[in-house]
């Protein structure tokens, strides 16, 4: 099983690995190791293309105590500021509180080091949530990373200046080395870097020329290029000071403009289409949204390999396959190009519907085998989703396909661990009217889904009851069902078993009727054995969670199995089969945390507890049930306040206070309590025979191209075409 990998809390949140080498700044990096070693918030300012976020990822990759690196360049919302801040330390939390509750949780008494890259564009949020991360977190220093200061008392600056003549010509002469060039030091060199002005961006652009030009080259279009902007060019930045070099912010844009003015129309309108995309994107995707008014689909490739070449676009390898991105500055100077041409709102449309259709095949292969490629790949694709969410709910005529998009990525938000993120747009969505009455109904039964995972069960009744209402109203047998369906969920966990029967049973029966099958109709069936094994009926509760896994071995489904597994062990343990319950819940805590799932993950070791007492090991099942314990806020109120899911708790507790005495029960609480989430699965998986925790599931290979892209581009035209009939 491969599950979507998300770092752990300061350990794979390191700043990512370079792909180039790293050139000069020796000075620099030392004054500000030891810059952050005297205070607590050091932000590194200095204009675009200086190398800024380089030098900060040198100086946290040789840090002592635990870092994280937080890239904020593609968030836009204020408010998701500390979603983004929660989901690159790998914390994940199913509850309603807010991320900075968790962040406060999980920092709290841990020397660490958080590096805020990016943060210019959202200086009030970031300076608001670094105050209160600081005052309450005396071990953490934060290194910000900016155009501008936070403006927080106790911030310490650190300019940074644009490298010195030797280092420019040293890092020019290195990347031509990089494209297999050598270039020696010469008197056109160094008067290149000069006119540069030593910024890293600039260089690096000019180096990716080399191909076609010699650098006296470079430099003669370079002078012609300053001689324009003197004159007054049409890119309508400041004139220099007459006689003296031009202004730094000028000399970067002239870089970037004069390297655009040297591609070819093509390349040129790639530039302008690629900014459209939030962070990274794939070919697939660029191929479908930059193509067509003059760029033909097939050339597409052939442009970007071109970009690439010139430093433009750089291309990195993840888990989910090659990606490419642009730099913050370059995507800033070709989404200019976009709207100055007119052409924004058409490309932010095609950006859209590439992602609705992404989404609509996400949400179909979710059950099938390829559920854990639909996990890496959500992973990977989520600044674009999230961009494509954030048009939707701006476009008053587009709110219907925003309902659709934030609905249909339930299992994002349920399967994959992000309920909290998932609630915030399902309710943005929900409160916008719309013309198309199914796109909400889906939004609200997803809505009242996320908040009862929460614990949060008069929200959840009041949107499940809406959607049922409205769902009769219209028509609408489906939302009928996945509304019936989740009011029973809710009275399984406030333990109204007879009434969750019901529910349940009529939600299967109306499935069944309109050929509904996948994850969903599965959990319903699990959880309608739930109900039955509560009220004492174990048989009928074990065939159906048999069913249950027999379809999801014939779909190549791993998450609602999972949760079938969990009831089947709990029917083996009360069958005394301690061999075969071990078995069970290994598989299924195992693939409950590679989906960042901590319902799953918490039932799962709650029950491995219970059976680790049986089997005559109370000190390590009370260490579990302390591993669960710390787990239960992130999940919300613990084993949901329900007697029927306390009482496995209750008896293996009482069954290790006998053996061990309060005490050292207590004692042994309290270590496990000590435990943070990987390492209590690690515990978890050893104990039961599973393998260590650095042999789970590695990153996914990437997701094979196949024909899938054609299908997803034919969704993508699917939609844009329902877009403009609504």
């Amino acid at each position: 099983m491969r599950g979507p990998q998300r770092p752990d809390p300061f350990t794979d949140g390191d700043p990512p690995l370079e792909l180039t080498t790293f050139v000069g700044r020796s000075a620099e990096l030392a004054e500000l190791t030891a810059l952050l070693g005297r205070a607590r918030l050091v932000t590194v300012t200095g204009v675009g293309g200086v190398g800024k976020s380089r030098l900060a990822a040198r100086v946290a990759a040789g840090w002592e105590s635990a870092r994280g690196r937080v890239e904020l360049a593609p968030v836009r919302d204020p408010q998701f500021v500390e979603y983004a801040v929660a989901e690159a330390l790998g914390l994940t939390d199913h509850t309603a509180r807010l991320p900075r509750e968790t962040l406060l949780e999980h920092l709290t008494g841990r020397p660490a080091l958080l590096v805020l890259d990016g943060f210019e564009h959202l200086v009030q949020a970031c300076a608001e949530l670094t105050a209160e991360l600081l005052r309450r977190l005396p071990q953490l220093r934060v290194l910000a990373v900016g155009r501008r200061p936070l403006g927080l008392a106790g911030e310490r600056l650190s300019p940074l200046a644009p490298l010195g003549e030797d280092e420019a010509v040293e890092l020019f002469t290195d990347r031509a080395r990089e494209q297999g060039l050598e270039v020696a030091d010469s008197p056109q060199v160094r008067e290149l870097c000069r006119r540069l002005e030593g910024l890293p961006l600039a260089l690096e652009l000019a180096a990716g020329r080399l191909r076609t030009l010699s650098p006296a080259q470079l430099l003669e279009r370079l002078d012609d290029r300053f001689r324009l902007l003197s004159a007054g060019g049409r890119d309508g930045v400041p004139r220099p000071v007459p006689g003296g070099p031009p202004c730094r912010h000028q000399t970067l844009r002239t870089a970037i403009g004069w390297s655009h003015e040297l591609c070819t129309p093509a390349e040129r309108l790639l530039w302008a289409r690629l900014s459209v995309f939030a962070q990274t994107f794939d070919l697939e995707a660029a191929e479908y949204t930059c193509s067509g008014d003059g760029l033909p689909a097939e050339d597409v490739l052939d442009a970007l390999s071109e970009l690439l070449a010139q430093s433009v676009v750089t291309r990195e390898e993840t888990p989910a396959g090659p990606r490419y991105r642009m730099l913050d500055t370059v995507r800033a100077y070709g989404a200019d190009w976009l709207e100055g041409i007119g052409d924004a709102g058409r490309l932010r449309r095609r950006h859209r519907d590439w992602y609705l259709g992404l989404a609509t095949w996400c949400e179909l292969d979710w059950f099938s085998p390829r559920q854990d490629e639909v996990a890496t790949r959500v992973e990977a694709e989520l600044p674009n989703l999230r961009a494509a969410l954030e048009f939707c709910l701006t476009e008053p005529e587009d709110a219907h396909l925003g309902q659709y998009l934030a609905g249909s990525l339930w299992f994002c938000w349920v399967g994959c661990g992000r309920l909290a993120e998932g609630r915030r747009w399902l309710a943005r969505c929900v409160e916008l009217e719309s013309e198309y009455e199914q796109s909400r109904l889906k939004a609200l039964w997803v809505l009242g889904y996320v908040a009862i995972l929460q614990g949060d069960t008069v929200p959840a009744l009041a949107a499940l009851r809406e959607c049922r209402e409205q769902a009769e109203r219209v028509d609408d047998p489906t939302a009928v069902a996945y509304a019936e369906h989740r009011t029973g969920c809710l009275a399984l966990v406030t333990d109204d078993m007879a009434r969750a029967e019901t529910l349940l049973r009529s939600a299967l029966d109306r499935y069944q009727q309109i050929g509904e099958l996948n994850s969903n109709v599965l959990m319903g069936q699990v959880e309608l054995a739930m109900a039955r094994a509560f009220q004492g009926d174990l048989p009928d509760a074990v065939r159906l969670c048999e069913d249950v896994r027999r379809v999801c071995e014939d779909h190549g489904e791993r998450w609602a199995r999972s949760y079938a597994l969990y009831v089947l062990a709990y029917a083996a343990w009360l069958d005394d089969a301690q061999d075969r319950a071990r078995e069970l819940l290994t598989e299924c805590l195992r693939n409950a945390h590679a989906f960042h799932d901590l319902l799953g993950s918490v039932l799962s070791l709650e029950l491995l507890a219970l059976v680790t007492a049986a089997d005559g090991e109370p000190a390590e099942a009370a260490l579990l049930q302390g591993a669960a314990g710390r787990m239960w806020p992130s999940v919300g109120l613990p084993l949901f306040g329900s007697a029927y899911y306390n009482a496995p708790h209750e008896r293996c507790a009482a069954m290790a206070r006998q053996a061990l005495g309060d005490a050292r029960y207590e004692e042994c609480v309290r270590e496990g309590g000590r435990l943070d989430r990987a390492t209590a699965v690690a515990r978890g998986l050893g104990r039961a025979g599973g393998r260590p925790l650095d042999a789970l599931p590695a990153p996914r290979e990437a997701v094979p191209q196949g024909g899938r892209g054609a299908n997803r581009a034919e969704a993508a035209d699917e939609h844009a075409a329902d877009s403009a009939r609504g």
